[in-house]
């Protein structure tokens, strides 16, 4: 196989091929010489697990790297800061680093300074018998009738391989020389300006313990990101609206430097701090290719698709899709299952993935009332979808296709139901929307499958691509795995709400035995269950004087809440 790109799409992918059949080789091809510069840097929990799996988390944790608990935005309908966290505070307990793959350290991220970060990846591969080659440039791909027959690099030599893929970021060596063309479905046109940030301390007013939060801070026109890499180094970027930075006629490092002192808490931050002096720029257009995959050849990350950074998920897609592309070419080597369908799965829901990331994007920018000046840019995203800015209306329109970042789980940039629900609160909306749980005030509930067709889907696992059954109905679906194959199995059996309820404490017991916190675990299928009801796979009856379930989202919670109230106590 040979992998063109040695970030950390074709680091993953080359590791997890070399551990589970160490009889194939993998030849990753990269341009460039590590270390390097790399923007990215903020990460999202699912990265951990394929950190783990790979065998690279002990290597990655070593390297000391901030730990992420969440974010700190300005964004929707007030300029008063506000907390989003992976976890509640209090679970957080011994900071000793470095730590093992388990209990709160398995449910938060980091913060990565890439040059260390990909370069760590990138002898993790090799060490596992990849054979990594630095400074060698593909100049050509020859292929004939959608095949590849080789590659030739920049000083004419000839690499043949029976897979290739394409791990090459934005450069998509393959996917250009190829002709794939890529769909750009949103008016999210943003550019993106950054440069790194230094002084003794700098970040310690921010880090307690080692963790950190990423800081988000919006202005009329954009909106700034600070992204503590150590006590001493920040990343600190720019993202505004790619027309209004061309009617502005000021230079990148002109209206990136504006900007940050037009923060007060970023200029504060900075103060007494220097810079490299070199502004770097790129353009944040989210795009998805139209074609993931050849006759022998895939595309794998970023050059298969890619969303707005705000949410940060440019890494998480690209190491969970090398994490699926790593067990379907596992699979293609075995011939055990149907190659066909193994590369339609790979392509269907890696392309999925990223459009949903992009939906949830473009509510994330048509919700925030504070981008005064690109307000009517805002307007017709949410136009463009179709979009009511209505709680109830956004969650549906944005769930319609199923979110499963974690699959079986409602969870998107690093929130679940209840994390998304909180969110709205602090978004703007059109009139006063209440953010509702459909299933506050049930009685009863029960399963609506009528009209659903079943088929089957793809789930990566430990470097197997298992069959699971799925359901379809109007543009909907619904993975029966996880929690919500749970759900489905106590409300085939019980319908009246305290039944469901002590059935799901009965199946969650015996789903994981030994786990001595079953609350989180139950919290989740009870989101479940109210992401099923909100999607019409669950119908909900209120009857009066039977015992009802209460479930709502509080304004100021334990891991979403207002900077200066702190959060919530858990009662």
């Amino acid at each position: 196989m040979v992998v063109v790109g040695g970030g950390p799409g074709g680091a993953t992918l080359g590791s997890l091929i070399r551990k589970y059949n160490p009889r194939l080789r993998v030849l990753i091809l990269e341009r460039e010489h590590f270390p390097r510069e790399h923007v990215g840097e903020s990460q999202l929990p699912p990265i951990g697990r394929v950190l783990q799996e790979m065998g690279a988390w002990e290597k990655i944790e070593a390297a000391g790297f901030p730990v992420k608990l969440g974010a700190t935005y300005t964004w929707g309908k007030t300029t008063e800061p506000w907390v989003f966290g992976f976890i509640p505070e209090q679970e957080i307990r011994d900071t000793t680093r470095p730590a093992k793959y388990a209990g709160w350290r398995s449910r938060v991220a980091l913060q990565v300074e890439r040059s260390r970060y990909d370069e760590i990846l990138l002898e993790h591969a090799s060490s596992l018998g990849c054979e990594v080659r630095q400074g060698v440039r593909v100049a050509k791909v020859h292929h004939d009738g959608g095949a590849i027959s080789h590659l030739e690099t920049d000083q004419g030599e000839r690499i043949v391989g029976r897979h290739y893929v394409d791990a090459s970021g934005n450069a998509a060596v393959i996917r250009r020389q190829l002709g794939v063309e890529v769909d750009a479905p949103t008016l999210l046109r943003n550019v993106a300006f950054w440069d790194y940030w230094e002084k003794p301390g700098l970040n310690a007013p921010l880090m307690k313990n080692g963790t950190v939060r990423v800081q988000i801070r919006s202005l009329g026109f954009g909106w700034i990101w600070y992204i503590a890499l150590s006590e001493d180094r920040t990343s600190v970027g720019l993202v505004c609206n790619a027309e209004y930075y061309k009617t502005s006629g000021k230079r990148p490092e002109q209206i990136y430097h504006e900007a940050l002192k037009a923060e007060p808490s970023v200029a504060g931050w900075l103060s007494g701090a220097s810079h490299r002096g070199k502004v770097e720029s790129t353009t944040d257009w989210s795009y998805v290719a139209r074609r993931a995959y050849g006759p022998n050849w895939f595309l794998c990350g970023e050059c298969l698709g890619f969303a707005d950074p705000i949410l940060a998920a440019g890494l998480t897609l690209t190491h969970t899709c090398a994490e699926h592309l790593a067990c379907t070419i596992l699979e293609l080597e075995r011939g055990e299952q149907d190659a066909a369908w193994l590369r339609r799965q790979y392509e269907e829901i890696q392309q999925r993935r990223v459009a949903q990331h992009i939906k949830f994007a473009e509510y994330w920018y048509s919700a925030n009332g504070l981008f005064k000046e690109v307000l009517d840019n805002c307007t017709k995203i949410a136009q463009g979808a179709g979009l009511k800015l209505d709680p109830a209306e956004a969650f549906r329109w944005l769930s319609h296709g199923g979110i499963d970042d974690h699959l079986g789980q409602f969870a998107i940039g690093g929130l679940g139901l209840s994390g998304f629900k909180a969110v709205q609160h602090r978004f703007s909306h059109d009139g006063d929307g209440v953010v509702a749980c459909a299933i506050d005030g049930a009685t009863h509930l029960k399963l609506n499958f009528a009209g659903a067709t079943r088929s089957m889907m793809a789930a990566p696992q430990m470097g197997r691509v298992l069959k699971i059954e799925v359901l379809e109905r109007d543009g909907a679906r619904l993975p029966l795995v996880g929690h919500y194959k749970l759900v489905a199995d106590v409300l085939a059996k019980e319908h009246a709400a305290d039944r469901v309820v002590a059935g799901l404490k009965r199946a969650i017991a015996a789903a994981f035995p030994g786990e001595t916190n079953l609350g989180p675990l139950f919290s989740q299928a009870m989101q479940a269950i109210e992401a099923m009801a909100v999607r019409g796979w669950v119908e909900v009856e209120k009857r009066p004087e039977a015992v009802a379930i209460r479930m709502s989202v509080p304004e100021e919670g334990e891991i979403i809440y207002s900077q200066s109230k702190g959060p919530a106590k858990k009662a």
